[in-house]
């Protein structure tokens, strides 16, 4: 293939896809750059595996830290596993591209972007995922593309195209648009409180430039003499469609009409009409083409009542506005929120049902040292707020296998953290490194919103200071022709049969998180704007809820907490505080029980689980680091002795020399006639000399200054 190179500039940044020059093998490659940042994209497609009746689509995205000069940490010196931003990329690719291709198509296809190159003022995310459809362009895959992906900040009062790491800190969003030709079809936003009007705005912004990128990719091609492969639909005979649809239509109406049922009690009706018409078409006689074509095909009659209740279902909603469980579109499940459920011994509890959606999230307190450590290419080296999310299988009724986290756990725990870092305290104010697992109880759609609710209570039941509390809401949509409805806080048959998933988290000001992933090929501003519009009123009814079982963070930690001091010390004084080969923090940890970290830039973190014991470690590093002035009086104890003098330890770890004519008012023949090792001595400095050195006296001392010192150091 030739070597084209194109470039397209966003207010002065420009991107640059190259194509022809790297991955001759792959069915399609090129490379995406803007600034120092390179991504190389590559898409490949083989043959489809027997059986297979849905899409295999895999999608990775690699990191490697030579490309930010960088060497792997760990035994090995090379990447392992990958890290959850990397997880968080793939799946960021993943969505956008999954609803563009065909339904019919079942071949494997496997996208890869690494990032070879990483500059600090270019994220390489978004590149990634507008290269991917470059690649699957490029590889004659058949696609309704193409798809390309910006990211869009607010600096200041202006909306920035794709702005820099720094921009992304100091702005307030941090939203990624991705659109088709059609309209947009995914969005990815964490927001500082943010009035729904101006993220409406920053979507309809960043699509704009969505739309030059497409065009950017067609002329490429175009370019290339290459014709996107838009493969006939296979025919599909629709007589066995037909005759379900007429066996089980009025059956499945009553059941969907029947708003007082439970999900269990619907499915298990579901399942009985199925069974029934397994059992009619199995009465057939053995030439019957309905029965030979369920006998031929294993998964044809499953699929084919699905996609008959699916139409159904949908139909309801869009002609008659009534929901399953008869809900008005716009209505929220029952709410049920509490807190404290848990012992003392957990810092923090909420529990936050909706319908039979059930999360419970558990707040954990933690010290500086359990800051997790980031070997990633994001220039972000810890991450002081952690949120995790899990989602057991008895949370479904259903048994599997329990394993590590999988895309969906890392990517819902992701949203929910994003939904709640604008609210936390900043860590002057609060220093506590802060855990929040959501365990997923029950799950019946929008368990990640359940957690964002969850984490809000266990927060404030932990006491700690959020600025506000935080609901979320997820939205769903049905679209047939030109008739759309959204549906307020989805269930799950509603998202499984819907056309969109939109979660919408935020605070009674505005908001803090969105993430909207689609089915269909795009959708139109203005639907978007209504589905983030609805969600408002849902929010603030479920915040009010979360509200009446806590109104405020509580104003006191678990007795189970540890509690912080912070002490600030000067940097070059911090070997002294550690000593040599870590005696003196030992010490300090030992004698007291507390812990010790040390930031670089001489912030001490000292937990404990009882004040007094934190005072004391304090007190301890305090004295480590006092620089004593001329004049300053302490009662000290006698270390040791030498001919001309004694030194006495006048603060833990610092001693001083009293020479021989500062022991008395007279003339001491030897030093021992007056002190000896272990006695207790009042001293004054009388000079710290250009060496450092602290010279003391026993002279010239006002009795009540004795006796402040002696009472201070705990001598009678």
């Amino acid at each position: 293939m030739q070597e084209i190179d194109k470039s397209i500039s966003f207010d002065g940044r420009d991107i640059r896809l190259k194509v022809g020059l790297f991955a001759p093998q792959a069915g399609g490659a090129l490379l995406v750059e803007s600034g120092d940042t390179a991504v190389m994209v590559t898409a490949t497609r083989s043959a489809g595996r027997e059986g297979i009746d849905f899409l295999p689509l895999l999608v990775d995205y690699e990191e490697r830290l030579y490309a930010a000069g960088r060497i792997p940490g760990g035994f090995l010196r090379r990447e392992g596993r990958p890290p959850e931003r990397a997880t968080l990329v793939s799946r960021l690719i993943d969505r956008p591209m999954r609803p563009l291709f065909p339904q019919w198509l079942r071949d494997d296809i496997q996208i890869v972007a690494t990032t070879l190159s990483m500059d600090d003022q270019v994220p390489p995310d978004v590149l990634a995922a507008t290269g991917a459809s470059m690649a699957v362009l490029l590889a004659g895959i058949p696609f309704n593309g193409p798809m390309a992906a910006v990211r869009v900040g607010l600096v200041g009062d202006d909306f920035v195209i794709n702005p820099t790491f720094q921009e992304i800190e100091d702005g307030d969003l941090d939203l990624v648009v991705a659109g088709s030709p059609d309209g947009v079809i995914m969005v990815e936003a964490g927001a500082n409180q943010l009035p729904e009007q101006d993220v409406i705005e920053a979507i309809d912004f960043g699509y704009e430039v969505v739309q030059d990128l497409i065009k950017a990719q067609l002329e490429l091609i175009a370019e290339l003499g290459i014709e996107r492969v838009i493969e006939p639909t296979p025919v599909v005979d629709s007589s066995l469609e037909e005759y379900i649809s007429q066996q089980v239509t009025a059956a499945v109406k009553q059941v969907l009409t029947e708003f007082d049922l439970s999900k269990p009690a619907r499915d298990e009706k579901l399942d009985a009409i199925k069974a029934d018409l397994a059992a009619t078409i199995a009465a057939l006689p053995e030439d019957s083409p309905i029965r030979q074509a369920v006998e031929a095909n294993g998964k044809a009659l499953g699929n084919t009542y699905k996609a008959v209740t699916k139409k159904l279902m949908r139909q309801q909603i869009i002609e008659d506005e009534v929901r399953v469980d008869g809900r008005k579109l716009d209505q929220v499940r029952p709410l049920s929120c509490r807190v404290g459920l848990l012992p003392n011994r957990v810092h923090g509890s909420g529990l936050f049902q909706r319908g039979l959606t059930q999360v419970l999230s558990v707040t954990t307190l933690g010290t500086a040292g359990d800051a997790q450590m980031m070997d990633d290419l994001h220039p972000d080296e810890e991450k002081r707020y952690l949120h995790h999310y899990n989602f057991p299988p008895y949370s479904v009724g259903e048994t599997r296998p329990m394993r590590s986290p999988g895309r969906r756990e890392i990517g819902h725990g992701a949203l929910a953290e994003r939904a709640l870092v604008p609210v936390l305290p900043p860590k002057e104010d609060f220093p506590y490194v802060i855990r929040v697992v959501s365990e997923v109880l029950s799950s019946n759609g929008s368990t990640s919103m359940g957690s964002v609710c969850g984490s809000t209570l266990s927060l404030m039941d932990a006491g700690v200071p959020i600025s506000k509390p935080v609901s979320g809401a997820a939205m769903g949509l049905i679209k047939e022709g030109d008739e759309v409805r959204i549906l307020t806080d989805i269930q799950g048959i509603e998202d499984f049969l819907g056309d969109m998933d939109f979660k919408v988290a935020g605070t009674d000001t505005g908001i803090t998180a969105l993430q909207m992933d689609m089915k269909i090929t795009g959708l139109p501003m203005t639907v978007i704007a209504d589905a983030i519009r609805q969600a408002r009123p849902a929010r603030l009814h479920i915040l009010e809820a979360m509200l009446k079982a806590i109104n405020q963070p509580r104003q006191t930690l678990s007795p189970f907490a540890p509690r912080l001091i912070t002490v600030k010390i000067d940097p070059d004084m911090i070997g002294m505080v550690i000593g040599p080969g870590g005696k003196k923090i030992k010490a300090i940890t030992e004698e007291t029980g507390a812990k010790v970290d040390i930031a670089d830039d001489g912030t001490v973190t000292i937990a404990s689980l009882e004040a007094a014991k934190g005072e004391k470690a304090k007190a301890m590093i305090e004295a480590i680091v006092f620089k004593p002035s001329a004049g300053d009086v302490f009662a000290g104890k006698v270390v040791r002795i030498i001919p001309i003098g004694a030194f006495v330890e006048f603060m833990p770890g610092q001693d001083g020399m009293i020479h021989i004519s500062q022991l008395a008012d007279y003339r001491v023949a030897k030093v021992e006639d007056e002190v000896n090792v272990g006695d207790d001595v009042v001293v004054k400095v009388r000079e710290i000399d250009s060496r450092g050195r602290v010279n003391l006296t026993r002279l010239n001392i006002h009795p009540d200054e004795a006796a402040a010192a002696r009472a201070k150091a705990g001598l009678t």
